[in-house]
């Protein structure tokens, strides 16, 4: 097991955007592999985004600031990668839409090295 020297946000999805998702239906076609998921589906999945390692909690308001419109915009770019049906993006509606979780510590349990793409 590693200890990597970052921390994370975990973002897990609120109603609103199980309703945007579903109001995708029928909008974006199926062969993109889009199929409608349940709020309690999106929250199981969730997303974890790996940051700068923080030295204390207050840390992390600071890399929210930075980094909420990037991951807001990477969750929307899931169900609709060509923005046709995005809503006008803002702190207070990626707050509205997603719980996020601070996780200061991030171990690695795998052996295998990891691999990264660039977004």
């Amino acid at each position: 097991m590693k200890l990597l020297n970052r921390s994370s946000f975990t973002l897990l999805a609120r109603l609103p955007f199980a309703e945007w998702i579903a109001s995708l239906e029928g909008k974006i076609s199926v062969e993109d592999g889009y199929e409608l998921l349940s709020l309690a589906q999106l929250r199981e999945a969730g997303s974890v985004y790996l940051i700068d390692e923080v030295a204390q909690e207050s840390d992390f308001d600071d890399l929210m600031q930075v980094s909420w419109e990037k991951m807001f915009k990477n969750e929307l770019s899931a169900w609709d990668e060509f923005e046709d049906y995005w809503p006008q993006i803002s702190v207070l509606l990626f707050e509205q839409w997603f719980e996020v979780q601070t996780n200061v510590m991030t171990f690695d349990l795998s052996t295998d090295p990891i691999m990264t793409a660039t977004m």
